[in-house]
């Protein structure tokens, strides 16, 4: 089997390795079967070619694609253009795609789409998210419940729909929690790897990034053991089983 694509944009080694084991076991992928690059820590191949890959995940990160320039840091940029620079390439050719969280910003801007804090922002913790009429017709969204709860925390949200996209999934607090772009192009807002054992190592590694008050770490933590989220890692294994090819 050609090998699933796995781009990962966390820094921190704590949640980007679970990041990546979540993504593997969600998505029925053995090590094998993925090449995992940190954007963090090397650059995407000059002589990388699509044409190698089963399809291309990308994880989430503590960046935002709506931050000032002049307010990114040096990595920040580095590996936001790393990721935007590969989807020309992924819209043009349908190529199969899933952004996960952080990914859905990459896509709507590379989409020309509106992506801020202005509205939509979602506090850490578990949403209800209700399928559009489109979502339940999704291959992807195959033996996903109507409403399912799952894992949030953004500072940004992508505030319309991008032209040329599908509205899959929605959420009370923010509208565009799914979307797909043509046939093959996917993007959450929402995280489709996390459970919350997942979830509870992110709130300890990012507990001073800005997402939520130090002392509400606990509290989260708890909210995370009573929450029993498995309906979205769904999404992984069907995008797994969907696009795989020798």
């Amino acid at each position: 089997m050609k090998p699933f694509l796995i781009l990962q944009l966390r820094p921190e080694t704590a949640a980007s390795d679970d990041e990546f084991n979540a993504i593997l076991d969600k998505g029925g992928l053995s090590v094998e079967q993925a090449r995992r690059i940190r954007l963090d820590q090397e650059y995407l191949p000059q002589d990388l070619s699509l044409d190698d890959y089963s399809g291309v995940i990308v994880g989430g990160g503590p960046g935002c694609v709506s931050d000032a320039e002049h307010g990114k840091s040096a990595m920040d940029k580095q590996i936001e253009s790393a990721v935007l620079g590969l989807m020309p390439q992924i819209t043009e050719t349908d190529f199969p795609f899933l952004g996960c969280c952080y990914g859905i910003g990459i896509l709507a801007h590379h989409l020309g789409a509106t992506v801020s804090k202005e509205q939509y922002g979602e506090a850490v913790g578990a949403v209800e998210c209700e399928l559009t009429q489109a979502g339940r017709q999704d291959p992807i969204l195959d033996g996903v419940d109507e409403r399912f709860r799952a894992f949030v925390g953004h500072k940004e949200a992508v505030q319309h729909l991008p032209e040329g996209c599908e509205h899959l999934a929605q959420s009370e607090p923010c509208p565009y929690q799914m979307i797909r772009y043509r046939d093959n192009v996917y993007a959450t807002q929402f995280h489709p790897e996390a459970d919350g054992n997942s979830f509870e190592v992110r709130i300890q590694v990012y507990r001073n990034a800005g997402y939520f008050p130090p002392e509400e770490a606990q509290k989260l933590v708890d909210m995370c053991r009573a929450e029993d989220i498995r309906m979205p890692e769904r999404i992984l294994t069907n995008f797994v089983r969907r696009y795989k090819r020798i």
